[in-house]
Formats: C-alpha cells, sequence, structure tokens
C-alpha cells in the first residue's frame, strides 16, 4: 500500500538533527513505519540518540493516530566514547564526564513540534524489553554494534513484532570493509528463523515483516 512521504518541514527537522542516518534510508523508514503504523500499534525504536530517526517515526505515528516509543539509555554506544571514530564531545555531560544525549534529543523532538506522539524511555534496551508486555507494529533496531548489544536488542524486541508488522534493521554491511557485522548478523538470523520475510533493501536499511511466529 502506497503511503504519504514526510511534510517538506519533517524532513527538514530530519535533516537538521544530529545524527548518521542519510536521507535515503530516512525516507525508506519512514515509509515502513507509516505502513507499520496502519496496524494501530507502537512503533519502537531501539537507539534514540539525538532523535533524528525518531522524527520521521513520530510523524509516521502523528499521520496514524498511535505512538512512537525509543529506548536508549542515553550514554552512547560503544563507538560513541572518546577516542572512538563517532564520538561528539558537544553531548558530553561536564559535570558527570560520561555522555548524555537526552538534552540534545529533547531538543530535537521540539524543534520537530513532534513531543506529543513520542514517549522516550530512558533505559537499557534488555531491561526494557522484560517489562514490556504488549506488541508493536514495528522495531527499529538501531543501539549498540556489537554482538552482545545487537542480539541483545533482537531477543528483547523481535518476539514483540506483531503478525505483519515489521522489523527494520540498520547498518547492515555484508562486505566488512564498509561497517561492523553485529547488525548484519542480526539481520541473517532475522531471515534464517523463518519468521521474517524481507520486503526491501535500501543501502544499509533492511525492513523484514513478520510473516510467522518466533525469533
Amino acid at each position: 500500500m502506497a503511503v504519504a512521504p514526510p511534510e517538506p518541514e519533517t524532513l527538514a527537522a530530519f535533516e537538521a538533527a544530529k545524527g548518521f542516518m542519510p536521507v535515503r534510508e530516512g525516507l525508506a523508514l519512514h515509509a515502513a513505519a507509516a505502513q507499520a503504523a496502519l496496524l494501530g500499534l507502537p512503533l519502537l525504536e531501539v537507539g534514540t540518540y539525538c532523535g533524528r530517526s525518531t522524527i520521521l517515526l513520530a510523524d509516521a505515528a502523528r499521520a496514524a493516530g498511535t505512538v512512537a516509543v525509543t529506548v536508549d539509555h542515553h550514554r552512547g554506544s560503544e563507538e560513541q566514547q572518546p577516542g572512538w571514530e563517532y564520538h561528539d564531545p558537544t553531548v558530553v555531560d561536564p559535570q558527570v564526564g560520561l555522555m548524555d544525549t537526552l538534552p540534545t534529543f529533547r531538543r530535537t523532538l521540539h524543534a520537530a513540534g513532534l513531543e506529543d506522539h513520542v514517549i522516550a524511555v530512558v533505559g537499557r534496551s534488555p531491561q526494557v524489553a522484560r517489562v514490556w508486555a504488549g506488541e508493536v507494529g514495528l522495531v527499529f533496531i538501531d543501539g549498540g554494534h556489537t554482538d552482545e548489544h545487537a542480539n541483545g536488542d533482537y531477543e528483547g524486541w523481535a518476539p514483540r513484532v506483531a503478525p505483519g508488522g515489521l522489523l527494520v534493521v540498520h547498518d547492515v554491511f555484508p562486505d566488512p570493509a564498509d561497517g561492523g557485522q553485529a547488525p548484519y548478523r542480526v539481520y541473517l538470523r532475522a531471515l534464517e528463523s523463518g519468521a521474517f520475510t524481507e520486503v526491501s533493501v535500501t543501502d544499509s536499511l533492511r525492513v523484514l515483516r513478520r510473516t510467522a511466529p518466533g525469533i
């Protein structure tokens, strides 16, 4: 089913937000979210960072009358720590000396006018998943990129994807020269489970639909 693209002001807010997702992948994520939102269930993101992709999930949720939920401890993933490639010193809390992306995330949502359409959960993904009882229309896995964290996100949240709902995995790189392999291995695991069927590929973004029980 065809879905409407994000409004120009939403896309502008996405492009202005701090983060790493390219526009092409963002548009594919928005299209997936808009389809999944038709189920009337929450859209859930693992890995908020500063809210760049959350804008697109929230926009799709708003249009469908549902809500986006985004889960993050806001202390940064492994590659965002000091001395690593994706470290940004502007999101370090000077009082505690640790990353804290939560204030930037809140400013991002405010600037986009989407605060009322997002529930931000501050906590570690596996802990939050253990207390989450309901189904969701979409799970977007974009958290830590070690095998431990990527598999933890998959095992915690993939079971929550409703029948016909979507599992979206970011930073899937079949060639190790292009990036880390943990999200790719999670993507393969989902396909090999027989529970998910691939819907689309847009650069490093993979969209899969739940077509059978299990993970």
